[in-house]
């Protein structure tokens, strides 16, 4: 069961997500708050597995909150939903210990999907989140050495597949190959990278010229 507290300042959009997280099998939620201060007050006794948490809130900001909630409780993880798209904000929730990054105009399906997700470690992102990301850190890297790390061809596709934002089913429908068959590329990914997450080893592939 992933337990879940959502931070989002506009009660029916607050409303409408805790209707939807309690409607869906294996997942609980434990509370739902108007702003970070009140959630900070009650983390401890909420110990939430994920954080589905807004940027834009009265107060202290979902930036802000991220940080101090991982002061708290470092192992929950935070899971941006935001209007905001731009670089600073994206930068700043990642920096801040957010381990994903999603646009409120997500679709249901996908936002489960990526609370899952990041429940298991991964680092899901709307697809043009992801694809700033990679940007960023391709501006901030450029002229790095050549790599001395060699993936093969498949897994150089599932690991850019990620980097864009796609969950590893999107990732094995576009392959044509299995869920199972990804999770197989991503443990020898995770090996020759010397990692032990997807957001460590998107950015290490990104640092090495990979993809």
């Amino acid at each position: 069961m992933t337990r879940i507290v959502i931070v989002e300042d506009k009660k029916p959009i607050r409303d409408g997500l805790r209707v939807l997280l309690s409607a869906t099998d294996g997942i609980e939620c434990m509370a739902d708050y108007g702003n970070c201060e009140d959630m900070l007050s009650q983390l401890e006794a909420d110990r939430p597995d994920v954080i589905l948490m807004d940027i834009g809130l009265p107060g202290m900001s979902g930036i802000a909150g991220t940080r101090e909630a991982k002061k708290i409780l470092p192992d929950t993880t935070v899971l941006v939903l935001s209007v905001y798209d731009d670089d600073e904000n994206i930068f700043q929730a990642l920096c801040m210990g957010a381990s994903g990054y999603l646009v409120k105009n997500t679709p249901p399906a996908r936002l489960i999907e990526a609370i899952k997700e990041a429940h298991e470690g991964g680092s899901p992102m709307s697809a043009n989140i992801a694809r700033k990301v990679v940007n960023l850190f391709r501006k901030k890297l450029a002229g790095s050495v050549e790599s001395d790390v060699h993936l093969t061809e498949r897994e150089t596709e599932v690991l850019a597949g990620l980097s864009d934002g796609h969950s590893y089913i999107s990732v094995a429908d576009a392959l044509f190959i299995s869920v199972d068959t990804v999770r197989y590329h991503i443990r020898n990914i995770y090996q020759k990278l010397e990692v032990h997450s997807q957001s460590a080893a998107v950015s290490k592939a990104i640092r090495k010229g990979l993809i």
